[in-house]
């Protein structure tokens, strides 16, 4: 008898950024009892996990991604005890808590850290990367993620120490068999409290060789991530997701292999570059092409069928509000958001959902730089103001890219503050909270929350969800983004507009597709199948059961 898919296959998971989500004691900081609150919201959604962005003890330069103690909570979001009501709160409500594992780099304000740059005999200063060198003269001219060079001097050793983010992130030595080994220990430690996976921030990093310039995707990656596998999470029914930036479609199925040595599935973010100006920076805007969003998609999904698992998401805690970034944030912010909803879900993978995607919240054009807090922003902001560039030119970047219009409150009703606390928020709330708010959209049927519902109720009807092949649609429309799913003889057909402007399909191209039965459309009243409105989502299924 042939095993039973496992629990992620169908699942969808939804990511919390918990300083943004729920503060319940009023220091405007979002906590785990916040979250707790909220379980019945998100059970309702019908969501299957939660994954929570880092709150383990932090100095929180990088919002919790700079690690002090794996195997406490930090005390601005509650205690150990509070995890535990948590984990079992969530259990209840039928979810389970993905933990945000960091286990390429550390805070400096880690005990580790604090040993290894005492002396470089000290037996904690091998599990960090270290280089000999001259202060003021770096081993090279790599540069750090967030800006600046890559290596720090420590004159106590009379070394230069490695990190590709903050400088106060310094790269973990996975080289050492004891750092990997305290490593897998913090991870037993989350296994035993009871949680359903974890998410690995910039896993494919682990294996660097900064004197190479190779900082990810090193040689020694794969035979660290099967030793992580096999002294951990391995044989158990625990999800994971390995963030690699590096990743492409040959290498993925490595890393998701179906037998279960490595992880679950990684986060690939090929599409999330499509709309920067090839070979520059993020922050270097281009308009997105169509044609390219859908040849990366139909790469991923035909190339991990059968092979792999894709993670299917437009969001995240790094990442613009996808209805501002690709979609139309003003008069068509609802048939956008639930367009751009229906494209995705419909594809073969485990969907994510980041806090408010649900609801349809924007990005935040804060006026200026005084009101962002994110250390990428900052950074970005100091160097491109000395290089020259415009505050114009600037900001508009930073409305379209920062990391803080992901990070800004959830919107829970139009009270003041959004109903996120009763202080003042760590980050100011975006102004439309008024117009857009969980409170709103749940009390309206036809809410970009309502079809969110939908959408995850069908994916846990329709195996042909989770196991269908898929073939691309009018590969060449302008427009149309449409594609197939197949599974034994029942075919579902995705089509969707992904622009304003109305289109209309010739009569042989609608009649040579199966539309048999309408499953889901995110306008209200029918259409004929050949003309979609400003950004009309549809998805038929024939041979439905």
């Amino acid at each position: 008898m042939a095993n039973p898919q496992p629990w992620w296959k169908n699942a969808v998971i939804y990511q919390i950024y918990p300083r943004s989500f729920q503060d319940s004691n009023g220091d405007g900081i979002g906590d785990l009892a916040g979250i707790i609150q909220r379980l019945g919201y998100l059970e309702s959604l019908g969501i299957d996990a939660i994954w929570l962005s880092p709150v383990y003890r932090s100095p929180q330069d990088d919002n919790g991604y700079d690690i002090s103690d794996y195997c406490d909570i930090d005390p601005m979001f509650g205690t150990l005890a509070g995890m535990d009501d948590l984990i079992a709160e969530a259990k209840k409500h039928h979810i389970r808590i993905i933990m945000d594992l960091v286990l390429n780099h550390s805070s400096d304000e880690h005990r580790w850290f604090q040993e290894a740059k005492k002396s470089r005999d000290n037996p904690y200063h091998d599990y960090y990367v270290w280089r000999d060198g001259v202060e003021g003269t770096p081993p090279n001219k790599m540069r750090a993620a967030f800006g600046g060079s890559a290596w720090t001097w420590i004159p106590e050793v009379g070394q230069y120490y490695f990190h590709q983010f903050s400088i106060k992130q310094p790269d973990l030595n996975w080289d050492n068999p004891a750092l990997r080994q305290e490593l897998y220990k913090a991870i037993r430690f989350w296994m035993d409290k009871g949680v359903g996976g974890f998410r690995l921030d910039v896993i494919d990093q682990i294996a660097k060789d900064p004197d190479l310039g190779i900082t990810s995707n090193g040689p020694m990656l794969h035979a660290y991530i099967r030793e992580l596998n096999a002294n951990t999470f391995g044989g158990t029914d625990l999800v994971t997701v390995g963030e690699a930036w590096g990743a492409n479609v040959r290498n993925a199925p490595i890393f998701s292999d179906p037998r279960g040595k490595e992880f679950s599935m990684v986060f690939q973010f090929e599409h999330i570059g499509l709309d920067q100006i090839p070979g520059k920076a993020k922050w270097d805007l281009a308009p997105l092409q169509l044609s390219a969003l859908k040849e990366v998609l139909t790469k991923w999904q035909v190339g991990l069928h059968g092979k792999g698992w894709n993670s299917l998401f437009w969001n995240n805690h790094d990442l613009p509000r996808i209805v501002s970034r690709w979609g139309n944030d003003g008069a068509y912010r609802q048939e956008s958001a639930k367009m751009l909803a229906t494209l995705l879900h419909g594809m073969q993978g485990t969907p994510y959902i980041y806090q408010g995607e649900e609801l349809g919240m924007t990005n935040v054009a804060f006026p200026t730089i005084d009101d962002y807090r994110d250390i990428e922003t900052l950074n970005m902001y100091r160097e491109r103001t000395q290089a020259g560039y415009s505050e114009a030119d600037i900001l508009r970047s930073l409305h379209a890219k920062s990391r803080d219009n992901a990070r800004t409150p959830m919107q829970w009703d139009a009270t003041t503050n959004a109903g996120f606390t009763d202080g003042t928020p760590w980050l100011q709330v975006n102004p439309n909270y008024t117009a857009i708010n969980a409170a709103d959209e749940v009390a309206d049927a036809g809410s970009v929350f309502h079809y969110y519902q939908a959408l995850i109720r069908l994916r846990k009807q329709y195996p042909i969800f989770s196991e269908g092949d898929f073939t691309l649609l009018f590969a060449d429309h302008p427009a149309l983004f449409a594609y197939q799913r197949r599974l034994g003889d029942q075919v579902m057909t995705v089509l969707c507009n992904f622009y304003k402007e109305p289109l209309t399909l010739p009569a042989d191209a609608v009649a040579s597709l199966p539309l048999d039965t309408l499953l889901l459309g995110n306008y209200d009243t029918p259409a004929d199948a050949a003309h979609f409105r400003p950004y009309e989502a549809r998805i038929y299924l024939n041979n439905a059961e």
